[in-house]
């Protein structure tokens, strides 16, 4: 491996330790929990992916060397568990398709609770929920799923929607704010709190979420990098045979272990066999970034096999790398037969079953290794702590022991505490144990420092169910003023949450600032069904229609006068059963349940042209890909608003022309398409017997020159 000069690379676990893992965790007493994945694609045409052999592991270092010594099996058996979290004394788990609760007692599994039977239907497993993050909130929020969850004190458990948000791998800031990435970009994230701006179905964009926050997505790989799945195409490898931009990036990390100065933002690059490492700055509630440097990574590797796939903070402030360590990591569903000859040429299929830990830490730093303690008093000290990993720990710690007794202890806090970051975890430590108050929340909001006052606002959200909402609306109002530019997106957000927007005090802001995308976004996400009336207000009190706010209201209106019915919806799923599965399968998880897009991977099949259209134009794009900016209904759309690569189907042996022409024959009828045109099995066999072999997408000029634009 090549890291940054002043850093050392150490190895936590090896096999037989540790076996093909995909996630991790660490639980109070600092031993690793791993999500380990040994079926994943045993060979290239991911035969034997349904076999239970997927483990969760117990890794404990039992001489204090920082190396892992003994592993113990939690659970065996599992067919691809994808995703794990400790919570309220037991173990969350993701095994498609469910979500499992454990009960846990001296480190066995006692009982288990089916906590969503849907929570990863659908999609293959580069495409399914995942990442099971404990959120500042005390909310568990996922990636490439718009739901959370959470346990009440009495056991059952909750779900909300939320936003979508990418694809592998999911990580927070110091102030609970969340960050993500797809596979063909660097960094994205929101500036606002996870809970907020997700109340309207109807509202495709929220501004201030998905938001990018580093742009940049070169890579700069130590070895040349044929083997990734596009490497034919002209520039996706330079002219050593390095991969360009990130094709497979995950596992995003915002650094928190207190051991770096600023704020960085880690990136895994599994393809290129890399770590990428980004500098962020925060400019308000905003947030920017660019790559630490250029040129080189801060972490790179020779090694074919060394494959990054999620990244971790530590109790002793180290970042952690889980390392898959294997030669194949493309889904079979998306394998192109370039990277099948790369494979087959090299022989990556083999060795399996091997699997790597490690941390990477400053040189000459003494790692102080962090257990939580068994005294409450000494938990909320490290509500301090400058690890963020700690500071989460105990705020989870306290909640889960139901640690009433420091209450007062956290009070105090609120009021007199100096370090932002510690009042920050109290309040949400109080809200998590169920004490927190309306004078809390006061208490709060006099604060100085406008991040622990937005902290406040987003807190009044949770008392919904025991104050008066209304009550909790003129709080908020109380304490801002229209001037306070800040703060405003927040309020709007939460008042969104809580009341009627007709009227409010956060409309006539989102008025007196109409050109503020945030605020508008903010009061839209509060319409729900009532949005041709604020049209009609707006027209009264707003003359100016080229605002922000008049537009993106007028956009909502329009968009929902096209909303096919869901009775239509049904009947095409009994009309193209196969095809409804294959969507689900493949299509679903980049262009949405709706069809309208999923940003920033794909853009909408519902009113596409290249939907409705010439369906020979589209059947081409979907069995060989489409790459390049792409025009739909009127909007270009090109990186990094989606990924700029579809890929094909054409060689995927598992998906006969059957089932492809019922899907394609679903996409043109669904969402309002309506075509009334369908897509026969032997069209598709004329399309390939064009086209043979082909293995390069089609970018739109190609298609319109062979196909005309109607």
């Amino acid at each position: 491996m090549e890291v940054e000069e002043g850093f050392d690379v150490e190895l936590v676990a090896a096999e037989p330790l540790v076996i093909a893992p995909v996630a991790m965790t660490f639980d109070e007493k600092g031993r690793i929990w791993v999500v380990e994945m040994d079926g994943y694609m045993p060979d290239t045409l991911g035969i034997g992916e349904d076999a239970p052999v997927g483990r969760v592991v117990i890794l404990t270092d039992r001489n204090d060397d920082g190396r892992m010594d003994e592993r113990s099996v939690f659970l065996d058996s599992l067919v691809m568990p994808r995703a794990i979290c400790l919570v309220d004394s037991g173990l969350l788990l993701a095994e498609p398709p469910n979500l499992w609760f454990y009960e846990i007692r001296a480190d066995k599994p006692v009982s288990r609770t089916l906590v969503d039977s849907t929570y990863a239907e659908g999609g293959n497993v580069e495409h399914q929920p995942n990442g099971l993050l404990r959120g500042l909130d005390n909310w568990i929020y996922s990636a490439k799923y718009d739901w959370r969850y959470r346990r009440s004190p009495g056991g059952a458990w909750l779900k909300e929607k939320t936003h979508f948000r990418g694809q592998w791998g999911i990580s927070q800031d110091d102030w609970g704010k969340l960050y993500y990435n797809d596979n063909s970009s660097n960094l994205s994230g929101d500036y606002f709190p996870a809970g907020l701006g997700s109340n309207n179905p109807s509202q495709r964009k929220v501004a201030g979420y998905g938001e990018t926050i580093v742009a940049d997505n070169r890579v700069y790989p130590a070895r040349p990098t044929t083997g990734v799945n596009r490497g034919y195409k002209d520039g996706v490898l330079d002219s050593t045979g390095r991969l360009v931009n990130f094709t497979a990036a995950c596992g995003p990390l915002v650094y928190r272990g207190g051991l770096l100065p600023g704020i960085n933002a880690f990136v895994a690059e599994p393809a290129a066999n890399l770590i990428k490492r980004n500098v962020l700055v925060e400019d308000g509630y905003r947030v920017v970034g660019e790559q630490a440097y250029h040129g080189r990574e801060f972490l790179a590797s020779s090694d074919e096999r060394f494959r990054p796939v999620n990244l971790h903070d530590g109790p002793d402030g180290a970042l952690y790398v889980v390392d898959m360590y294997r030669g194949i990591i493309q889904h079979s569903t998306y394998l192109t037969p370039y990277l099948k000859k790369e494979i087959e040429t090299r022989g990556l299929t083999l060795p399996l079953g091997m699997g790597r830990i490690y941390r990477v830490i400053p040189k000459g730093v003494k790692a102080n290794w962090i257990t939580m303690p068994r005294r409450t008093d000494s938990l909320v000290v490290l509500l301090g702590h400058t690890n963020g990993w700690v500071r989460d720990k105990a705020q989870q710690v306290l909640v889960d022991r139901r640690a009433t007794d420091v209450v007062d202890q956290l009070r105090g806090i609120l009021s007199g505490g100096d370090n932002s970051l510690q009042v920050a975890h109290a309040l949400w430590t109080l809200e998590g144990l169920g004490h927190l108050t309306l004078p809390d929340i006061q208490t709060v909001l006099q604060r100085q420092p406008w991040q622990l006052r937005a902290q406040a606002i987003v807190a009044t959200v949770s008392l919904a169910s025991t104050v008066a909402q209304k009550e909790l609306a003129n709080l908020v109002t109380t304490y801002l003023s229209g001037q306070d530019t800040l703060l405003l997106p927040y309020a709007t957000f939460a008042i969104a949450s809580l009341t009627a927007m007709e009227g409010s005090v956060s409309a006539q802001w989102a008025i007196e600032h109409a050109d503020n995308k945030y605020l508008a976004d903010a009061v839209i996400s509060g319409l729900e069904g009532q949005e041709h009336i604020f049209l009609q207000q707006l027209s009264a009190r707003l003359p100016d229609t080229t605002s922000v706010l008049y537009s993106r209201v007028s956009a909502v209106v329009h968009r929902l006068k096209g909303e096919p019915t869901a009775g239509s919806q049904r009947l095409l799923a009994k009309r193209y059963p196969q095809g409804v599965a294959l969507f689900q399968n493949a299509c679903q998880p980049c262009h949405g349940e709706d069809g309208r897009g999923v940003s920033p991977i794909a853009p909408p099949l519902a009113g596409s042209q290249w939907v409705k259209g010439n369906k020979q134009r589209l059947m081409a794009l979907v069995l060989y890909g489409l790459t390049g900016p792409v025009d739909v209904s009127g909007h270009t759309y090109d990186v990094p608003e989606v990924s700029g690569e579809m890929p094909g189907i054409a060689h995927n042996s598992t998906i006969d022309d059957a089932e492809l022409a019922q899907l394609l024959s679903y996409i043109r009828n669904a969402w309002g398409n309506a075509t009334g045109d369908e897509v026969l099995p032997e069209n598709l066999g004329e399309v390939r017997s064009t086209f043979g072999q082909r293995t390069a997408s089609f970018t739109q000029e190609e298609l319109y020159q062979l196909f005309g634009k109607d």
